[in-house]
């Protein structure tokens, strides 16, 4: 093949993409992106190379060589544009200094937004053992998120040549492949057996996975890479310079920024969507009966056509339909759902909390304007590298640079959030602490607050010595340190002062905290007292500034507690932090509450699992939901507590099973949690109806103040794909417009967009706006009060007035307000 018939069929795959079977956004835009190129920018591309060509023919070799050369470092098998393939020999650096800064973080898809990882799924046939299968999967309908999915398989027919055809789906809601069905079927003409079905199943399975991703600024990207590219492989290897090879080289560099410049439309395209805002859809509210004054209304809905599948539901979760706490779900009841709404002034504000299903980038984003400086606390605990294999809802088998861009791309949004006085707490283990500092200290202005080791059973199998428990850590990072240095703040930031832990371990009477978690308080702390071998029945114990210690196993302490209470009071005894070293000598001191950050005490958690060993101890459901990395309520009690106040608002958009809503909730704060699996629905959903009608599990019985009840708002959002799905792109004449450079032209500008929604009237001179030809479930009102950053007052079956008193008319929309979700 000639170097440059290699080149076009290079950049058509380039540019397409891989060959992809199914149903899905990105399918349905590499299908665009197809006859863009075939119609589009391979004919114009070769004229315009033909033309350069016509001055030296002779460089027509050497042209393609070095085109093709440089665009395969950059485009991945998924169509994502970054460092592919640049082995260290070819001597490609990234630029890492800066102005600002000595040197920045790098790593190499630094400059991507992660969508998802996937496999790129084709039908194929497979033959062995004198058995044949063709597995067909045209109509797989594809991962929209990062969510963990199982493939499921449906036989379709045994054809008469005995070939065994499959249609191929991913799981939805629980659902699995029948082979006990389908053995039995295929045995009625063919004799296999399960061992043989199974592993055609594998070898279907085995293809290839790969990373999505969106370049932010591609053009910007390539063209940078090209010149760094031109130089040290063109220009650092010529001895002579001649007029006629510096006009090749520059032709060399017009045809590669035209190629660049025709590709990154699409892919700004693509960030463009990325970022649209979404809508909401399928929005539902839970109330508690005894939120609702109205007792006719209450009446109305007991005697509801549906009323008995509320209580069925009721029954399901273990709540009592007597019960006044009994929540409410208006997806029973939506022809009420507004006569609901209707018994509160200030609806936003009555609600205690929002569940929403998405994708978290999508989510952070599209309701950022709603929430923008109104969080005091952030807790979230990602997903990280657990093995392909790994019992879990989402990928967990990341290469590092990948986890770093979606982690980066969500903290850096999510900082925004945060009020001045804000913080975040992220939890991390050590395949991912070191990606995690790195990444906070640049987005948060190393504004560290404290790193807190976490204990984490190993199992209940002692290994013996310090094996038995392994470290997970909580990383805390205030928004502005300014805050909390500042003396007239302390009283919201109490972070992890000793006075706190004095105070937490006398609440518990310091047994309590021992019988808890089996790690002595001496783990906090030492006193300098010196002990002899041999245990003493009576008298083992000693106090220091009200704290009780006992010694080493097998010896006793030498100085009596009369002593140890004199050389206290002469300014001797002392008391030393076992991480810091800090050392202490008076009670005045140990109390200070002066900020230091020497002053922060670093095992403060350490009688916390992180991780619960009975997930059915804590939310009263089965272990058979598969939630095996639930996050301890006890250990999220102590976050919330120590860096918020009642009624502040904390969000977890990386929610898995509820615990930070649940926690939060009974801690009478208000709360955002965020998921993107379909355990949304099975386990978060149903956890929270439960923490409403008061969950006796987890930190129940330690609030006092929670007695259960409670009113909030669950929805899902549009996400990405199902944008690039709706998406109406026409089949245009491409560069058609003389004054304008060709390849930078914005070839999208015909194209519909989601204009379909609006219908013009010519006669009335009137846009009239119909959503529900995207989607027919869309909660405007909802929609509306993320796209314009306000808060809704009150919804009616018209209007939605928000809480600066500006009313929508949501009937007769005005399509400038929706214009930035349908066209952009």
């Amino acid at each position: 093949m000639t170097k440059e018939k290699q080149f076009y069929n290079k950049l058509r795959d380039l540019f397409v993409g891989a060959k992809v079977e199914g149903e899905s956004g990105f399918v349905n835009l590499m299908r665009i992106k197809s006859g863009y190129f075939e119609k589009g920018v391979s004919p114009k591309l070769q004229e315009d190379v033909e033309k350069v060509l016509k001055d030296f023919p002779e460089f027509r070799k050497e042209l393609f060589d070095k085109l093709y050369s440089f665009f395969t470092r950059y485009f991945s098998e998924s169509g994502s544009i970054y460092f592919n393939f640049t082995p260290l020999h070819q001597d490609i650096y990234e630029k890492v200094y800066t102005d600002e800064k000595d040197v920045i973080l790098f790593w190499k898809t630094h400059m991507l937004y992660y969508v998802k990882t996937d496999r790129i799924f084709n039908s194929i046939p497979v033959e062995f053992d004198g058995l044949k299968f063709y597995f067909d999967a045209s109509t797989i309908e594809l991962k929209k998120a990062n969510e963990k999915k199982d493939l499921i398989f449906e036989l379709d027919k045994v054809k008469e040549d005995k070939t065994i055809v499959f249609k191929v789906f991913y799981s939805e809601r629980g659902r699995k492949t029948k082979q006990d069905e389908i053995l039995k079927e295929i045995r009625k003409n063919i004799k296999i057996t399960e061992e043989q079905l199974e592993r055609a199943f594998k070898v279907f399975e085995k293809q290839s996975e790969v990373d999505y991703f969106i370049n932010k600024n591609a053009k910007e990207f390539l063209r940078e890479q090209f010149d760094l590219w031109l130089y040290q492989y063109v220009f650092k290897g010529e001895s002579k310079w001649t007029e006629k090879r510096i006009k090749q080289l520059q032709a060399l560099k017009d045809i590669a920024f035209k190629i660049i410049d025709f590709i990154s439309q699409f892919e700004d395209e693509l960030v463009k969507i990325w970022n649209k805002p979404k809508f909401v859809r399928n929005s539902n509210y839970v109330i508690t009966l005894d939120r609702i004054a109205d007792k006719k209304l209450i009446e109305k809905i007991k005697k509801h056509k549906n009323y008995s599948e509320q209580v069925k539901e009721w029954k399901e979760l273990g709540i009592d339909k007597d019960n006044p706490k009994a929540p409410i779900d208006t997806k029973y009841f939506k022809d009420l759902e507004l006569e609901i709404l209707s018994q509160f002034d200030d609806l936003d504000k009555s609600l205690d909390g929002w569940l929403i299903k998405s994708e978290n980038y999508q989510a952070l984003n599209t309701i950022l304007p709603k929430f923008k400086e109104k969080v005091q606390t952030i807790y979230i605990d990602p997903p990280f590298n657990l093995g392909t294999n790994a019992d879990y809802f989402y990928n967990v088998n990341y290469k590092d640079s990948n986890w770093a861009t979606l982690l980066e791309n969500r903290l850096r949004i999510a900082k925004e959030w945060l009020i001045k006085k804000g913080s975040i707490f992220v939890r991390c283990d050590y395949n991912g602490n070191w990606i995690v500092r790195c990444l906070m200290d640049d987005i948060f202005d190393t504004n560290f607050i404290n790193e807190i080791n976490v204990g984490k059973t190993a199992g209940k199998k002692k290994t013996g010595l310090s094996l038995s428990y392994t470290k997970d850590n909580l990383f805390l990072y205030a928004k502005n340190f300014e805050y909390i240095i500042n003396e007239t703040t302390k009283e919201t930031y109490n972070y992890f002062f000793y006075k706190e832990i004095l105070k937490t371990l006398k609440k518990n009477n310091f047994k309590d905290v021992n019988k808890l978690s089996d790690i002595l308080l001496n783990d906090l702390f030492w006193v300098d007292l010196d002990h002899r071998p041999g245990e003493r029945l009576t008298n083992k114990s000693r106090k220091l500034l009200g704290i009780e210690f006992e010694p080493p196993k097998g010896r006793h302490w030498i100085k009596s507690q009369e002593k140890l209470d004199q050389l206290y009071k002469e300014g001797k005894a002392r008391l030393r932090d076992k991480v810091t070293g800090k050392v202490f000598y008076r009670e005045d001191e140990l109390n200070n509450t002066s900020v230091d950050k020497d002053n922060l005490v670093i095992q403060v958690f350490l009688d916390t699992e992180i991780i619960t060993d009975n997930w059915t101890d804590i939310n009263g459901y089965s272990q058979a939901s598969g939630f095996q990395t639930e996050n301890s309520e006890i250990l999220l009690k102590r976050a919330i507590e120590t860096a918020s106040n009642k009624s502040d608002l904390i969000l977890d958009f990386f929610l898995g099973s509820g615990t930070t809503t649940a926690v939060a909730h009974k801690l009478e704060r208000k709360w955002i949690g965020v998921e993107m699996g379909e355990h949304f629905y099975t386990v978060v959903l149903p956890r929270m109806k439960k923490v409403l009608a008061y969950d006796k599990s987890g930190i129940s019985k330690e609030v006092k103040e929670y007695q259960g009840g409670g009113f909030f708002k669950y929805y899902e959002l549009e996400q990405y794909e199902d944008t690039l799905r709706n998406v109406k792109y026409q089949d245009s004449t491409l560069f058609d417009n003389p004054a304008q450079d060709p390849y930078n032209q914005y070839i999208f500008l015909k194209d519909k967009k989601m204009l379909n929604a609006l219908e013009v009237d010519l006669e009335k001179n009137k846009v009239k706006v119909n959503l529900e030809k995207l989607y027919p479930d869309i909660d405007i009102a909802e929609t509306l009060s993320n796209l314009l950053g306000k808060y809704i007052k009150k919804i009616t079956a018209d209007e939605v007035e928000f809480k600066d008193g500006e009313k929508v008319n949501i009937k007769d929309l005005n399509y400038k307000l929706i214009k930035p979700l349908i066209w952009w």
